[in-house]
């Protein structure tokens, strides 16, 4: 077994695919690891632990000006504020420090996210939705940054793909727990923005900093290595419409099952609970199939995905459409992991931070203008069903564009060994 740089960076090295603390003289291990994918999923618990909730809201604000509009907000307002904040995010994690700022940002999702338990005004609600958004940019950038850092080869590949698991059943079991803490009233929920404060005191003593084998004031005073960015321009792009692609059905399944008949709320929830669970057996078999790399598993993940689309597009019951749903959802499990691999594997250390929230930027910006896109392709096609074929068939021209091009330009590997 030998010791690595990691990225060039000197004082960063790794000891089988895991880099050591210097203080302790321990490599990262579960510890660390099950901590960032604990962080990872707060995110993901903004968009989706109030949509049960959201009629509640619209009904208990019905007498206030623009309502209609500012109701959703609260929804989708901070994947708007990652997708705006994550690229300066994460020139802020790598000129910081990755800790320091994680830590931060988790206490104060904790404050931001718990206000509506004393705001009266849907105006004041909304604003402090914005800043809930803002800490998830900081704490979404920080946590796969540092997954990044501390894990290497195809142990990073695990984690990443792990990364796209958990928050794949994160969301699932945060939808159920919504729907029953707003059933003792539309403020319960918010309670649960209170965990990031656990979770910061744990990574308090877990986490440590890598950095450079520099003191303080030699690290405050350097400038950045720039980064190449037209480098990321093809992931980032690349990543925007794998958001759309992603997001389309967590949206817009719910509504094809109630075209089809279903009314029970239990029935669309254990049809969304299959989806999200194949996303989770997609993103987790990612580790075994990285070695055949983007050329192949990019186009194969959109491949997967557009067949399943259309199959919902085209179904004609309940059985054939959840079918169609879980044949998505693995493909978008493969394609997630992908590319957040495909765009950080190419950067160094001191890249990386900026490298990670520009990606995180791309998909959440994807991911905030899928109902805008599936509502305008609804109007120009006349119907749900044909406005997802439209994305199914994107998803398809897609993958055969991706296999043109990444066979044409060279590609980092996904897995690198580092002994």
């Amino acid at each position: 077994m030998t010791n690595d740089v990691v990225g060039g960076s000197p004082g960063v090295t790794a000891i089988a695919e895991s880099t050591i603390n210097p203080k302790t003289g321990r490599p990262a291990g579960k510890l660390q690891g099950t901590l960032l994918l604990i962080g990872s999923c707060l995110p993901i618990l903004g968009a989706v632990l109030l949509a049960p909730i959201l009629p509640i809201l619209s009904k208990e604000f019905v007498n206030s000006p623009g309502a209609d509009a500012l109701v959703p907000l609260i929804l989708t307002i901070p994947a708007l504020m990652i997708a705006i904040l994550a690229p300066f995010a994460g020139a802020i994690v790598d000129k910081l420090g990755r800790k320091r700022v994680l830590i931060w940002a988790l206490l104060a999702y904790a404050v931001l996210g718990t206000m509506p338990l004393w705001l009266d005004t849907l105006n004041m609600i909304v604003l402090s939705r914005v800043g809930v958004g803002i800490t998830e940019a900081f704490i979404m950038t920080c946590c796969t940054t540092l997954i990044a850092d501390y894990f290497h080869g195809n142990k990073r590949n695990r984690y990443l793909g792990l990364q796209a698991m958990v928050t794949a059943l994160a969301a699932t079991v945060f939808f159920a727990v919504g729907g029953a803490l707003g059933a003792a009233g539309w403020r319960t929920p918010f309670w649960l923005y209170a965990v990031s404060i656990i979770v910061a005191l744990l990574m308090l003593g877990a986490i440590w900093p890598v950095q450079q084998s520099e003191d303080g004031a030699e690290r405050q005073a350097r400038k950045l290595e720039p980064i190449r960015w037209r480098s990321l321009f093809l992931p980032s792009g690349v990543s925007i419409f794998g958001g759309v692609v992603f997001y389309t059905l967590i949206v817009e399944l719910p509504y094809v099952l109630d075209g089809l008949g279903v009314t029970s709320t239990a029935t669309i929830g254990i049809a969304t609970a299959l989806a999200s669970l194949a996303t989770a057996i997609g993103a987790f078999l990612f580790r075994w199939i990285a070695r055949h790399g983007v050329k192949l598993l990019l186009p194969l993940a959109f491949g997967i995905a557009g067949v399943g689309m259309l199959i919902v597009a085209f179904s004609g019951s309940v059985p054939v459409a959840v079918i169609g749903a879980v044949i998505t959802s693995f493909g978008t499990g493969i394609m997630l992991p992908t590319l957040v691999t495909w765009a950080i594997t190419r950067l160094s250390y001191e890249q990386r931070g900026r490298g990670t929230g520009l990606w995180t930027a791309a998909l959440f910006f994807g991911e905030f203008i899928t109902p805008l896109i599936v509502l305008a392709l609804t109007a120009l096609t006349g119907g749900l069903g044909p406005a997802i074929a439209v994305i199914g068939v994107l998803s398809l021209i897609a993958m055969i564009i991706m296999r043109v091009v990444l066979v044409r330009v060279p590609q980092p590997e996904l897995a690198v060994a580092t002994n």
